[in-house]
């Protein structure tokens, strides 16, 4: 690898959940080569989590994998403290992990097969327990996720920057996947409440909300070729966003280019949105 990448987190040591693929994945990695220790944390019986500390191990960076569901706050807890246990301190955090439906948790289903249009998808049908556990991985988790961080940013008294995935979900309703829209509007007032709460300790929190981004969570989309080229269409820039896209976005957010930012909210999402 050419030695151009610059080195913006040199031992500095960061957390990113949801780090076994995706998005998560893709911000671990990145963070790694620019200098930071990176704690992966995704599900205990996850084996992407080891692909992902390859990947950085690779490339002659730092990192350990953590089993944790976000949706615990003793899991929480502890993979916060794997960053203080395993490399002396905690410096950031990204909190990527994120369900689009509850039926995907259990393997149930496979993301192609959703289809918004059906009724059982509805509010009015669905069992109360995928809104729950939607809502517990996409809300709570975070919440919870940035409080294990916090207390230790805290304690560590040198500040810090905590950049929470929501997603244009949040400003768009999506028929089908109400619960998905809630949780990640939620993330936006959250971002917005522990920026005010936490500025006093020189900790920054802001929020990442992507358009559509080909990852695996996405599959429903890119893996039909017609639907698409329908919805590259629909962006003004011409092509659904990478993993990469959203990596760039977190680490600028994370990095001391964005120090006088917080309680803020990006908008990678090709022009998705706009207006």
């Amino acid at each position: 690898m050419a030695d151009w990448t610059p080195r913006r987190f040199e031992d500095r040591v960061a957390l990113v959940t949801g780090g076994a693929s995706g998005m998560g994945r893709e911000t671990s990695v990145r963070l790694a080569r620019e200098g930071a220790a990176v704690v992966v944390a995704g599900l205990p019986d996850d084996t992407r989590g080891a692909e992902t500390i390859a990947m950085i191990e690779a490339e002659g960076g730092r990192a350990v994998y953590v089993g944790a569901d976000v949706a615990r706050e003793a899991d929480c807890d502890a993979m916060a403290q794997a960053a203080v246990d395993e490399f002396g301190r905690l410096d950031y955090c990204v909190a990527a992990a994120g369900v689009l439906h509850a039926r995907y948790v259990s393997g149930e289903i496979a993301p192609q097969d959703v289809n918004p249009d059906r009724s059982e998808g509805h509010l009015t049908n669905k069992p109360l327990e995928f809104w729950e556990r939607v809502l517990a991985v996409n809300l709570t988790g975070v919440m919870l996720t940035n409080r294990a961080v916090a207390k230790r940013l805290i304690a560590q008294g040198e500040g810090g920057a905590i950049v929470n995935i929501s997603s244009g979900a949040a400003k768009i309703p999506m028929r089908g996947s109400a619960e998905y829209s809630v949780s990640k509007a939620g993330v936006w007032m959250l971002t917005r409440c522990l920026a005010l709460e936490l500025a006093p300790h020189g900790i920054r929190v802001n929020t990442v909300a992507p358009g559509v981004i080909d990852t695996p969570m996405a599959l429903a989309v890119s893996s039909d070729e017609s639907r698409r080229q329908q919805l590259e269409r629909t962006i003004p820039l011409g092509r659904l966003g990478e993993a990469e896209d959203i990596a760039e976005a977190s680490l600028f957010l994370l990095s001391a280019q964005s120090d006088y930012m917080t309680g803020q909210i990006i908008h990678p999402d090709g022009g998705l949105f706009v207006g």
